[in-house]
């Protein structure tokens, strides 16, 4: 039986955190170990350009930290292909051609796009580009030029996946079936708060603990969790559910270890501080076996350059046949 292919990415803007790890990572080792799927994942270095246009060296940096995240967190490249998006121009020459299927207006009315663009008024002030407008087509060419079949996004991505949908569709019709129109899957990775409270997790929040943290400063930061606010001294009675601590002792701790927790904060019993050094230990522990392995691919730089290599030579040869395909039927082989 054929794996079906699935496509996943990140842009390298920074390195990966827990976020992320709750979020994708550990579905994307389980479905590269479950056996049934061939994985792809994209490093979008030019989406990532998209906002950082004035500062290349920073996204060209993070293409090989996000690549060690990967790594560390067991993405095995002999069972998932990691490649680089500006090493495939078949994605770029496809953003082209679909961008005459795309009309502005319906670019507008993407939720994704308005949502990322009010997210982004600091950076553009009233002149967004059209790099940026038109990051659903240029995703439309990143799923199409593999064959994309399946598509795990969050529910606020599922907007790309169906634009990139229709531009499937009305290619298809224009020039022939083509195309593989893609189906989105919605994650079942959780979104995770910021140690601050926030909704959203980032560097530029200053809220978020990286894979690649130091056990110093994993305790730094687990310290500066924001508690329950109206808990002024260590015997007041604690509410866990306004507690970022607790919160993270969900994802941390044992089950029964955090029903004590909770308990013990509400009766009075249990101080914020000593809280907060639990929780620190217990993501420490978990990260430890990534750490280490990440330290192994720190120390080791070319083999992450030789795997990137090879991910993506393997990523070209297959693009490079899709767009043989899509010239056949656009009438564009002139000399073949």
């Amino acid at each position: 039986m054929e794996k079906k292919r699935i496509l996943t990415g990140d842009r390298p803007t920074g390195k990966l955190h827990i976020g992320h790890y709750f979020g994708s990572l550990k579905k994307r080792v389980e479905l590269q170990e479950s056996g049934e799927y061939d994985p792809y994942i994209l490093i979008a270095d030019v989406q990532a350009l998209t906002d950082n246009f004035n500062n290349p060296e920073k996204v060209r940096k993070n293409v090989r930290e996000v690549a060690m995240d990967y790594l560390s967190v067991g993405i095995d490249p002999k069972k998932t292909t990691i490649y680089i998006q500006s090493m495939i121009p078949e994605i770029a020459e496809l953003t082209v051609f679909y961008s005459n299927l795309v009309t502005i207006a319906r670019l507008e009315r993407n939720p994704t796009v308005k949502t990322e663009i009010a997210q982004k008024k600091e950076l553009f002030g009233e002149s967004v580009t059209y790099g940026f407008l038109g990051y659903p087509v240029s995703q439309a060419g990143d799923i199409t030029a593999f064959e994309g079949q399946i598509i795990p996004v969050g529910e606020d991505q599922l907007p790309l996946i169906e634009q990139c949908r229709e531009i499937v569709r009305k290619f298809n019709h224009i020039y022939g079936d083509v195309l593989v129109e893609p189906e989105a899957v919605l994650s079942s990775g959780k979104r995770i708060k910021g140690l601050d409270g926030n909704e959203k997790m980032g560097k530029s929040l200053g809220n978020a603990i990286y894979l690649s943290d130091s056990e110093e400063e994993i305790t730094k930061k687990v310290m500066s969790a924001v508690t329950d606010p109206n808990r002024i001294k260590k015997d007041d009675l604690g509410n866990p559910d306004i507690c970022m601590v607790a919160y993270y002792h969900n994802l941390f701790s044992k089950e029964e270890d955090v029903k004590k927790i909770c308990e013990e904060c509400k009766a009075g019993k249990r101080g914020c501080v000593v809280c907060k050094r639990q929780l620190a230990q217990n993501i420490i522990e978990e990260l430890r076996p990534i750490r280490e392995k990440r330290a192994y691919y720190e120390s080791h730089p070319e083999e992450v350059e030789q795997i990137l290599k090879e991910g993506t030579k393997k990523a070209q040869e297959v693009a490079k046949q899709t767009m043989k395909k899509v010239k056949q039927a656009m009438k564009l082989d002139y000399f073949e």
